[in-house]
């Protein structure tokens, strides 16, 4: 019996037994309204809601504090001594690296192909909201994270949750901190590996087979999915070996390199057609409020965009808040300024440069896409790109690699959290748990299993009505951390610039 058959029936054998799974629990997750023509997903508004409440909660904490956020990057308010692992750069690009990846290229291309250039809008505006979320959930993480006697770091909800609800509601709060924090990691373990790592690794592989001859080529073969496999499984087991620190280091280096090339070659796009930069940027405004052809006119537009915003940026997910819980600070709030980049970063640039290159360049297969056929998110966008560059689809698969391996890093260290939390940090535990997570990046050239990845991404969105239920609970524990790190930030600067005050930080009292 040869590998490809063999595959294929792991395959159907496990979409026989999961499939009426994943279907009944995606109609549950993603179970939709109708509103104005168009369906709307409960969960996205749940997701954007929450960016709302918390804009509005912390005085719209991602546009005054950007600056000050800037500066925590670059180490401006580092202190010695400070327990942690990673620095605040290297955290960020940790967690950046687990949610830019192959959504930003291809769920792009969808959704401005099923809602227009105006999805852009309403997807940037998303984006905005959920800095705030991003700005809480990981101010949390890091409040409640737990340091380990070996001086390394464990965060995120299974820890924020039990901790945070406890301190505030006592017994009973402590009750379901724990129930929800099993669930918790139970959910973040089940996408790592399948979402976070199985898929990155059959997409990946997909789009190298496609510009080395398809399946007549080099790597078309079973055996040629079996060396990628094996190839990229010894590449994350190498490094996730190294702990956080080695993760952190590989993706301080590969998220600017990957994001550079992609915003450069989006660039050069827009540069060659600049004289179709206005007409882009009218239609992208007005199609946000006088959409054409598109369900639900300018809510089918607002929805579609949201929905690519909120599938993109994590925010309130609970994920990023573990990588962020490994750096280096005394202050909570610090950490969480700095989270806030991450959706700017993901949806505001990364997605926006896409479907503003899609728009301008306007190939053929965008415009057979709104007319209602079947084509890929990466066509669409590897289509825009030849236009310039005819030589890009070798560029975009770099650039596909370095979004892979990056996510595949990021998801492997919390699923690692998640795995320790559920079953205990002993070598043999944590040794388990890599070697489980390195077989899947084998499978995940081999085999597609399809409706486990449609299950990871269910539970991965029910890990956000969990989450923001106790984001909500504890934001006044996060109203507390900003107040502390604005008046460090306040006597800091004073220290160095006698004499000089900071705007930006007075007064304190109308940011939190």
């Amino acid at each position: 019996m040869s590998l490809d058959s063999v595959t294929q029936s792991v395959d159907e054998a496990v979409s026989g037994f999961f499939e009426p799974i994943a279907k009944w629990l995606g109609e549950v997750v993603f179970y939709t309204v109708p509103v104005g023509g168009t369906d709307l997903p409960l969960i996205v508004a749940w997701l954007v809601v929450a960016g709302l409440v918390f804009t509005g909660w912390f005085g719209l904490v991602q546009l005054r504090k950007f600056r000050l956020a800037v500066d925590v990057v670059r180490g401006k308010y580092d202190e010695e001594g400070s327990t942690g692992e990673v620095n605040h750069f290297q955290a960020l690009t940790a967690a950046v690296s687990g949610t830019v990846g192959l959504g930003n290229i291809a769920g792009v291309a969808v959704a401005v192909s099923i809602g227009g250039p105006g999805a852009t809008f309403w997807m940037i505006l998303c984006g905005l909201l959920g800095m705030a979320t991003k700005f809480v959930e990981v101010t949390l993480g890091v409040k409640y994270r737990e340091v380990h006697p070996d001086g390394t770091v464990s965060g995120g909800p299974m820890h924020y949750l039990p901790k945070g609800l406890t301190e505030r509601f006592g017994k009973n709060g402590k009750t379901l901190g724990k129930v929800l924090a099993v669930l918790a990691s139970f959910l973040i373990l089940f996408f790592g590996l399948f979402g976070g790592n199985l898929f990155q690794v059959n997409q990946s592989y997909a789009q190298l087979v496609s510009v080395t001859g398809g399946e007549d080529g080099a790597l078309g073969s079973s055996a040629g999915a079996l060396f990628f496999g094996i190839l990229i499984a010894a590449l994350v087991g190498i490094v996730l070996l190294g702990g956080i620190r080695s993760i952190a280091n590989v993706t301080s280096r590969l998220v600017p390199a990957m994001a550079g090339i992609y915003i450069v070659a989006c660039l050069i796009v827009i540069l060659v057609n600049i004289t179709a930069v206005p007409d882009a940027v009218t239609s992208i405004v007005e199609g946000a409020f006088n959409p054409e052809g598109v369900a639900g006119g300018v809510l089918g537009a607002l929805i579609i965009g949201f929905k690519r915003a909120a599938f993109s940026n994590e925010a309130g997910l609970g994920s990023a808040p573990i990588a962020h819980s490994a750096v280096r600070t005394k202050h909570p709030a610090s950490e969480g300024l700095v989270a806030l980049l991450e959706p700017f970063i993901d949806t505001v640039v990364v997605c926006t440069m896409t479907a503003l290159t899609i728009v301008i360049a306007n190939p053929a297969s965008w415009g057979e896409a709104r007319a209602g056929e079947d084509i890929g998110g990466v066509t669409i966008t590897s289509d825009a790109f030849e236009t310039v560059l005819p030589w890009f689809p070798y560029i975009l698969t770099v650039a596909v690699l370095l979004f892979a391996v990056s996510t595949v890093l990021t998801w492997g260290y919390y699923g690692l959290k998640s795995w320790t939390y559920l079953f205990g940090r002993s070598r043999a535990s944590e040794v388990t748990y890599k070697v489980v997570y390195t077989v899947f990046a084998v499978a995940g050239s081999l085999l597609t299993l399809q409706t486990l990845i449609d299950m990871a991404d269910a539970f991965l969105f029910t890990l956000a009505v969990i989450n923001i239920i106790g984001l909500y609970l504890l934001a006044p524990v996060v109203k507390r951390e900003l107040r502390t790190f604005l008046e460090f930030v306040r006597a800091r600067d004073a220290d160095q610039n006698p004499g000089k005050g900071d705007d930006d930080q007075e007064p304190v009292k109308t940011t939190v």
